[in-house]
């Protein structure tokens, strides 16, 4: 019979694991870890968050299988996902783990247990059903980020730039990504002034993905080049209104 996903053979940890930590743990249990593409494992080293989930069970006559979906989020933007298979149908009964991965592999090696015929399809009910990790929204290149948000924080000279919380957030950054922002025009279009709008997303190591708005502009008293910084795309085109009213 199935068994639903809170009464599945599944360990969570108490403390949180690092991505390296995960893996090493993962790697460490399945007996055929050292089948896997040594590019799969290039491609985890340094692997910026995971995620774990049930993707499904079956338990029978004192046999039970288990699948796991671990997903790792990675320096460049892309996720990797490793399936895991779980079950104590060798010999003396003990607990075995494979890792695979893909999902077809994942089903091929589960065809092969000795599990009754009645044994469920992979996937769980759909309320049940882990949702999918969500990928990042920007193409993040891994660089020396946190000392770019430090830069670009530096050198904003607006009062209303953001807070302290913000600038530590962004000590973790690992990657970023800068682009020029377009969209509705402004006054200070209208008026023949020179101002240009960046973005700059963060990506964290966490996988959070946080972004500051930069206001480039000669909108000055005596026309020299100033830079603004803000946590909004609307705090920073509604600054670009106000400089563009001041000069009209």
């Amino acid at each position: 019979m199935s068994v639903p996903y809170e009464t599945a053979a599944y360990e969570p940890h108490e403390s949180p694991e690092s991505p390296e930590e995960h893996l090493a743990r993962l790697l460490g249990r399945a007996l055929n870890s050292f089948e896997l593409p040594d590019e799969t494992i290039r491609r985890l080293d340094g692997a910026l968050a995971h995620d774990s989930s049930l993707h499904s069970a079956h338990h029978s006559a004192g046999l039970h299988r288990e699948t796991y979906r671990h997903t790792w989020l990675l320096a460049d933007g892309s996720a990797l996902t490793l399936w895991e298979l779980v079950h104590n149908t060798a010999r003396g009964r003990a607990a075995q783990h494979e890792v695979y991965v893909d999902e077809e592999e994942l089903r091929a090696a589960t065809m092969r247990l000795p599990l009754p015929s009645e044994a469920p399809d992979f996937e769980l009910p759909v309320l049940v059903q882990p949702s999918p990790v969500p990928g990042p929204r920007h193409a993040y290149v891994p660089d020396d980020s946190a000392d770019h948000a430090r830069r670009l924080l530096r050198r904003a000279e607006n009062p209303d730039r953001p807070d302290a919380e913000t600038a530590a957030l962004l000590r973790s950054a690992c990657a970023h990504q800068i682009t020029q922002a377009f969209g509705r025009p402004c006054r200070a279009g209208r008026a023949g002034l020179g101002f240009s709008l960046y973005e700059h997303a963060f990506l964290l190591r966490d996988g959070t993905e946080i972004s500051l708005w930069e206001v480039e502009h000669t909108a000055t008293p005596d026309g020299r080049h100033m830079c603004e910084v803000y946590a909004s795309e609307e705090a920073a085109r509604e600054a670009m209104e106000r400089r563009a009213a001041q000069r009209s």
